[in-house]
């Protein structure tokens, strides 16, 4: 694997090395020692998948408080994605940005996000699955969201008029 830090500190591309012949590729998508060696968070207490049915189906932001907070990685293994995180670590040089990033089963690409980080997508083609690893517990309590078109955030999704749950549609702008 390799990896690369992004403009959000803690958050990085990952991309397969594959190991190809005739019969196909072969990768590792996950290595406790790989990604300690990075300083990343190696616990994973739930893999999640959601498959979504229509092109321009958005999910997000969330992200889950403390004493809960999550990191994520997460893997496009159907269709594509435009796959975003926002940073919102009050700490953080890089508050308030956002980077998008297209994940396909092709292009072999990961995210990590660490705790702190607001996450969204949206969906590329028809019949689209992600894959999440994620290192904490869900606490309904604990879930939060806010406004996929936040104008804070600035983030230009690829296809207008997404698809949204209602949920999703009533975040409000990040208050933070």
């Amino acid at each position: 694997m390799t990896f690369t830090e992004t403009d959000l500190p803690g958050a990085f591309l990952i991309e397969l090395d594959r190991k190809q012949d005739e019969r196909g590729h072969f990768a590792r998508w996950f290595c406790v020692n790989e990604f300690a060696a990075h300083g990343l968070d190696t616990r994973v207490t739930q893999s999640s998948v959601s498959f979504n049915r229509r092109a321009g189906t958005l999910r997000g932001l969330h992200w889950q408080e403390a004493p809960r907070a999550e990191a994520k990685l997460v893997r496009c293994t159907r269709g594509a994605i435009y796959d975003v995180i926002v940073d919102l670590r009050p700490d953080s040089p890089a508050r308030f940005r956002h980077i998008g990033v297209e994940l396909t089963p092709d292009n072999g690409r990961m995210v990590y996000i660490p705790e702190g980080m607001a996450h969204g997508f949206q969906t590329l083609t028809d019949d689209t699955e992600v894959c999440y690893q994620i290192s904490e517990f869900f606490a309904p309590e604990l879930a939060r969201g806010a406004r996929w078109n936040d104008p804070r955030f600035g983030i230009s999704w690829p296809l207008s008029h997404p698809i949204m749950n209602e949920r999703d549609q009533a975040w409000p702008d990040f208050a933070g």
